[in-house]
């Protein structure tokens, strides 16, 4: 079964259509990117998918759940990071993942095991005393994933997961995205096409709310000039 079904989704907003009946599959355990500039329909997708919209017409599946008749089963089974990469500035590392563990529906005993993998995951060891709003936007990052690694999610989504990093910590970003592939099935959504490029095994092109073609990036030796001859 695949992570993700999509069979003619659409989302209106009034007027506006910004996701035109979408068909698409992704496969469980791969690193699957969503390019497309803004207002492509990428970011209504992703929040289709974290459960923030609900879509106008068609059906979601993930993980097994559908994304109407079973919202927080489905909920349930993603961990998102959005570009701002949100964490609470006056907690500490360590408290703010043992409130995001308890708020995912982790018991006490539990929740202390999942941070400590996490924090060890994402090398946070060094900082996780530390209140967040002294982080470095390399520590936010790598504390906003662990956040939605600490449920141990099927489905992990990154929105702009190295957008505003240095070299080195786009890097690190990029290792830790390919070393989660397998165990996690991980979406990523970038207009970054060398970086999709990179970590993704699949990648979408989303234009105007359209999907103009999915290819494996193996197959794929210039990924520009595919994303020209199609947007």
């Amino acid at each position: 079964m695949s992570a993700i079904i999509a069979r003619g989704v659409s989302k209106r907003y009034g007027p506006t259509l910004a996701l035109e009946s979408l068909d698409l599959e992704i496969e469980r355990g791969e690193v699957f990117g969503l390019l497309g500039p803004n207002g492509s329909g990428k970011t209504t997708f992703i929040r289709l998918l974290a459960g923030y919209l609900l879509p106008t017409s068609g059906h979601l599946e993930i993980d097994g759940c559908d994304s109407v008749r079973d919202t927080l089963r489905a909920r349930a089974r993603i961990g998102y990071v959005p570009e701002a990469a949100p964490v609470y500035g006056n907690m500490r590392v360590r408290e703010f993942l043992t409130f995001m563990a308890r708020l995912r529906g982790l018991p006490a005993r539990q929740a202390g095991g999942a941070v400590d993998r996490v924090i060890d995951m994402l090398a946070l060891g060094a900082v996780a005393h530390r209140p967040a709003r002294v982080l470095s936007r390399g520590y936010r990052q790598r504390t906003a994933i662990a956040q939605a690694l600490v449920h141990d999610p099927p489905v992990v989504i990154l929105d702009e997961p190295t957008n505003g990093l240095d070299p080195r910590q786009i890097i690190e970003i990029r290792e830790l995205i390919r070393g989660l592939a397998g165990h996690h099935t991980v979406i990523v959504s970038s207009h970054v096409l060398s970086e999709v490029a990179r970590i993704a095994d699949r990648v979408a092109i989303l234009l105007d709310g359209r999907l103009l073609g999915v290819r494996a990036i193996a197959d794929t030796p210039d990924l520009e000039a595919w994303f020209l001859s199609v947007a």
